[in-house]
């Protein structure tokens, strides 16, 4: 695993820049960030956004990794590349508007398919976000992450329909609380029981550094659930339909090296239908559980949809690395027909 480095040094220039950052998250917090390095896989709108947030919050090395071409659908909502770029690799095209956001980060690109990569690559850096990448990826790189105790993060957007998954392994982290102020008697008695007026007061001006430690699963213990079980078919009326969506999605890609695209629009509907039917039926669920009507939201990375989930996949990214505050376990959800967002805790125990 990468050193994560708890002693990242900050200049004075550094300590100005990121002044706003430090007085909100404090110093020790921004060392943490100083010292991380991260891996973003994927350079479509999702992957732009996580970059650019993630490069303003002053990490110390970002790695862009795309194997792909920037295409006319990019520019919905990649704005890291120009019109000019059209036809470039899309890692090398977006290198340069991510490096001007920050010149205190190292950025560098990486033409390479992640699918390619060796298991140590991802060793490498402290945090590891994959984007538009298949199930199987996704399985083999979440496996080598939580294994080696590299912060795994994976996402995508589709149209409408967007998500972000953590598995943090088991993560160390110190949350702000208010500062409870027993009164003599209390002390004396060593209880907090009692009349509400004998309570022990909560002091809203003074806050204590609470340590707290949370365990994540990895991705394929996520992919796993037996809805038939008890436990688990009980949860699932509150189970967010974006979820099963999210594992149509990834079929479509299994199957067909790509996502649904604008360009064969009415033959991917079919086809996002059928899959529907097949993924749900091989889990044993109804195939109503999901509405036709998902099929004609699935298509293009749309911007504000990018913006909301890659906006939330950072920010995870910055709570874990610096170790301040509760990160959410394990997945959001977002939907950009009603504007609904959700997280919730999927996994097999």
């Amino acid at each position: 695993m990468a050193d994560d480095g708890e002693n990242g040094a900050i200049s004075e220039a550094e300590a100005a820049l990121y002044d706003r950052q430090i007085r909100l998250w404090g110093l020790d917090a921004q060392r943490r960030l100083r010292a991380s390095s991260v891996l973003i896989a994927g350079l479509k709108g999702l992957g732009a956004e996580v970059a650019k947030n993630i490069v303003l919050s002053g990490v110390k090395a970002v790695t862009l990794l795309d194997h792909q071409q920037v295409t006319d659908e990019d520019f919905s909502s990649q704005f890291l590349v120009a019109r000019a770029d059209l036809g470039r690799n899309r890692a090398e095209a977006s290198l340069d508007r991510t490096q001007n956001l920050n010149p205190n980060v190292k950025v560098t690109a990486d033409t390479e398919d992640v699918k390619d990569k060796p298991d140590e690559f991802f060793t490498k850096f402290s945090v590891v976000c994959l984007t538009c990448c298949s199930q199987q990826t996704l399985r083999r790189v979440g496996h080598v992450c939580h294994d080696n105790g590299v912060k795994f993060y994976a996402g995508n957007v589709h149209g409408y329909c967007g998500y972000m998954f953590a598995d943090l392994g088991e993560h160390d982290y110190v949350e702000e609380k208010p500062k409870v102020i027993k009164t003599d008697k209390q002390k004396e008695e060593g209880t907090e029981d009692g009349p509400a007026a004998k309570k022990a007061k909560v002091d809203t001006t003074e806050t204590v550094m609470v340590k707290k430690t949370v365990s994540y699963c990895p991705w394929q213990e996520s992919q796993s659930v037996d809805w038939t079980s008890d436990s688990s078919s009980k949860a699932l009326k509150k189970t967010p339909q974006m979820y099963f969506i999210m594992k149509v999605l990834l079929r479509f890609r299994e199957d067909h090296d790509r996502d649904p695209a604008v360009s064969s629009r009415e033959e991917d509907k079919g086809t996002l239908l059928r899959l529907r039917d097949d993924v749900l039926t091989e889990m044993k669920l109804k195939t109503d559980l999901v509405g036709d009507e998902f099929a004609s939201h699935c298509f293009a990375a749309l911007s504000p949809v990018c913006a909301v989930v890659g906006g939330v996949l950072a920010q995870e990214i910055v709570k874990a690395v610096s170790g301040k505050d509760a990160p959410l376990n394990n997945f959001f959800f977002f939907n950009g027909i009603d504007d609904s967002g959700m997280v919730d805790c999927i996994r097999t125990s």
